[in-house]
C-alpha cells in the first residue's frame, strides 16, 4: 500500500458529521448530481460523500463506490446498510494498479475524486480510468486538500487531465481545497 493512503481508522473521523460544517456534501454535489444519474465515488472511505451523492440519485440512481481498503469498504457497506440506501449502491475494493472499473465505460454521469488524487501512484492512470467510464458530457469533481496539496501540484495534475482530454469547466470553491470541474467532451 503507498504509505501516502489515509489509514483506514481515520475513515471514522472523515465521516464525522462535524465535518460537515467545513464541507457540507449535499451543498457541495447538488449542483453536479440529478435523479437518476449513475455516480461513481473514488476513494469514498466510509462513505462521507458517498451516503449524499446515494439520497441524490434517488431510487433510481446508482453511486458505484470504489476504495482500495476493504476495511473502508466494509465500513461504508454498514452506514448505508444502516440508512436504507445499500440498494443504489456497487461497492468495490480497487487495487493500487486498477481501479477495477473497466466494466463502466460510458457509463457514468458524474464522479467524485475528493482528496484522493495525492495519494495514488500514478495520476494519469488514475484519470484515465475515471475519463473512460464517464458517459460523452459526464463531469468529474476534481478535489484535492490545500494542507496536503500545493497549487502548484494541482495544477500539474489539471495538466494530466487536461491531455488525457477533459476540458476544466468552473473551478468551484470549495472550502479547504483546490477543486475543478472536469468535463469529458
Amino acid at each position: 500500500m503507498n504509505d501516502k493512503v489515509c489509514p483506514w481508522w481515520l475513515g471514522y473521523l472523515l465521516a464525522s458529521p462535524i465535518r460537515t460544517l467545513a464541507q457540507n456534501p449535499e451543498k457541495i454535489l447538488r449542483p453536479y448530481i440529478k435523479v437518476g444519474d449513475t455516480t461513481l465515488d473514488v476513494g469514498s472511505a466510509m462513505g462521507f460523500f458517498t451516503l449524499p451523492m446515494a439520497r441524490l440519485v434517488g431510487e433510481r440512481g446508482r453511486v458505484v463506490c470504489v476504495d482500495l481498503q476493504e476495511k473502508m469498504i466494509n465500513g461504508l457497506r454498514r452506514r448505508a446498510s444502516r440508512g436504507g440506501l445499500m440498494d443504489r449502491m456497487d461497492l468495490r475494493v480497487c487495487t493500487p494498479a486498477s481501479l477495477n472499473i473497466d466494466d463502466l465505460a460510458g457509463t457514468i454521469d458524474f464522479a467524485l475524486a475528493f482528496a484522493v488524487v495525492h495519494e495514488v501512484p500514478d495520476a494519469k492512470r488514475f484519470l484515465s480510468e475515471i475519463y473512460v467510464s464517464l458517459n460523452k458530457g459526464g463531469v468529474l469533481l476534481f478535489s484535492e486538500p490545500t494542507g496536503h496539496v500545493t497549487e502548484e501540484t494541482f495544477g500539474e495534475t489539471l495538466s494530466i487531465a487536461s491531455s488525457i482530454g477533459f476540458r476544466i469547466a468552473e473551478k468551484p470553491g470549495i472550502r479547504r481545497s483546490h477543486s475543478a470541474l472536469l468535463v469529458k467532451e
